[in-house]
């Protein structure tokens, strides 16, 4: 269970929250007796402004087992900003990935459609003609390579359902640790995706904007430790 008593803030200002979530963390909505980070935030932004109910906007989100760096609106005007520059694709995402292997091609973009299972909450590869079919676009580069496995750059042309986990693991390269998508084993909890950088223009004046997160997931130690980053 993820006890952590405040959130890794990166930076905050009165328009825009940033920060680092632990793998294993739910976004929002954790399971009873399970603390997520959007309460998290809040507790801490309520101990900041006390009597004041705290707004916090949600903009992207990581599934449970990914780390990385989020951003959040502190207010609805810059909610809708965010949210404008993500739908528009203004927004910059950048993950590192330990893959199992290394791929043949040190880059190149994968293109499929990808069909959600809200059952099993999980996507898979189909047929462009499936229902429910959405087209999923993603660009990846070779950082270094060793023996067991492969750390990659990803930049997302989309934001579909598992998009990166689906899509490596259809190249033949599931991320480590991940078991629902073809991983040998079990991470407890983490896979080997990082949610490395982003960038934005600040909702109120308009400068760019870029965060960066360090991996410190195990998985990232153990597997990039020794190769030549």
């Amino acid at each position: 269970m993820i006890t952590r008593k405040e959130p890794a803030i990166i930076y905050e200002d009165q328009e825009i929250l940033v920060c680092r979530k632990e793998a294993g963390m739910a976004v929002q909505s954790a399971r009873v007796g399970q603390m997520d980070l959007e309460s998290l935030l809040k507790i801490y932004l309520a101990k900041k402004n006390p009597g004041r109910e705290p707004y916090l906007g949600i903009i992207q989100r990581l599934d449970q087992p990914v780390e990385g760096v989020l951003v959040f609106a502190r207010n609805p005007r810059a909610a809708a900003n965010l949210n404008s520059q993500l739908q528009q694709g203004r927004m910059k995402k950048e993950y590192l990935a330990v893959v199992e292997g290394v791929p043949q091609k040190a880059s190149g973009t994968l293109e499929d459609y990808l069909i959600k299972d809200g059952r099993s909450n999980a996507s898979r590869i189909g047929k462009k003609t499936e229902p429910g079919a959405k087209r999923a676009i993603l660009a990846y580069e070779t950082v270094a390579a060793g023996e067991r496995g492969a750390l990659l750059r990803v930049r997302l042309q989309t934001g579909r359902h598992h998009q990166i986990r689906v899509q490596l693991s259809g190249m033949g390269h599931p991320l480590v640790g991940d078991g629902k998508y073809g991983a040998a084993g079990d991470r407890q909890g983490a896979i080997g995706l990082c949610a490395w950088r982003i960038g934005f223009f600040h909702p109120k004046t308009g400068k760019w904007l870029e965060f960066q997160n360090q991996p410190q997931g195990e998985i990232f130690r153990e597997f990039c430790k020794n190769l030549p980053v």
